[in-house]
């Protein structure tokens, strides 16, 4: 190998690691129209600060969101607290908050699945076995998705035990989605999910009788800080942002009572079936994303 094509060499990994830095590609898979807001802030960053491209695949209609809609249903001026009312209502309703919370965030498409948000379950046979999901569907649309947009990374929520069955379903079926791609660009696909300072992070390694959804023992966890003041003045956090995409959805109200403004960080797993190589690559992009807008101060 002569002196030149290796510096040739060097210099064309240096400019591709530093494109991946400043401008990912991300595909955020989720189940119902809010999920997202536990990334909410490393969306905005991506898009905002990195200059990236973020879209959004939701698999539901989100017509069963009308358990807390008691302030969204004066709000709308609907019963929404009614099941007939709500989901007749509530697929529109929700798709124009996702749409108001994506602007925020910056996204660039959402790819609405249409699959039926029916009642709370844990179990995810139903809708991954195609009893209660076209799941064929959903499958053929994430394949596209993946061979078309050419992501650098997919971003699922983490689906431990207590998670709601559509939840590991849209996992499941991203990861799949990943493990199913035979381009030259495969994603890497990482799990978030968001926690507070004063607990303890999800004790999890795989979701019982679904092998893909392991996470890789050897990884580190990646961490995004929402919670720190900004050194300006000391008095603003990234916590605003979260709070301005729970705040687009009127509708549902225990997220916005209870644990999205409560978040002060976002913690991310690289799962098994990435290839290892890839953790360095995720390293990079949250290294990046903690240097880049409002930086945390140094310890």
């Amino acid at each position: 190998m002569t002196r030149t094509f290796r510096i040739l060499t060097l210099l064309a990994l240096f400019l591709s690691t530093n494109l991946l830095a400043q401008s990912p590609k991300v595909l955020v898979v989720t189940a119902h129209p809010d999920d997202e807001t536990g990334f909410s802030v490393t969306m905005f960053k991506i898009t905002h600060e990195l200059r990236g491209i973020v879209d959004m695949a939701v698999m539901t209609d989100g017509g069963g969101g009308f358990a807390d809609s008691q302030l969204g249903a004066l709000y709308y001026g609907l019963n929404l607290t009614d099941s007939l009312v709500a989901r007749t209502h509530l697929p529109m309703l929700r798709k124009q908050e996702i749409l108001d919370a994506g602007k925020i965030m910056g996204v660039r498409n959402i790819y609405f699945m249409e699959q039926p948000d029916d009642w709370y379950t844990l179990d995810p046979q139903p809708y991954i076995s195609g009893k209660n999901w076209e799941i064929p569907y959903v499958e053929r649309r994430l394949d596209k998705l993946l061979a078309d947009r050419d992501y650098d990374f997919v971003i699922t929520m983490l689906p431990h035990a207590g998670q709601h069955g559509h939840h590991k379903t849209s996992v499941i079926l991203a990861l799949r989605a990943v493990q199913r791609f035979k381009g030259t660009h495969k994603p890497i696909i990482i799990a978030g999910s968001p926690m507070s300072a004063t607990s303890k992070p999800i004790d999890y390694t795989q979701l019982e009788g679904f092998p893909e959804t392991k996470i890789n023992p050897q990884s580190p966890t990646f961490t995004l800080n929402r919670a720190f003041r900004f050194k300006e003045n000391d008095k603003v956090s990234y916590k605003i942002v979260a709070d301005w995409v729970i705040s687009a959805y009127k509708s549902q109200g225990a997220i916005q009572e209870n644990g999205i403004h409560k978040t002060d960080f976002e913690v991310y797993r690289f799962y098994d079936i990435n290839d290892p190589k890839g953790i360095s690559r995720v390293k990079e992009l949250f290294d990046a994303l903690a240097k880049s807008g409002f930086a945390a101060p140094e310890n």
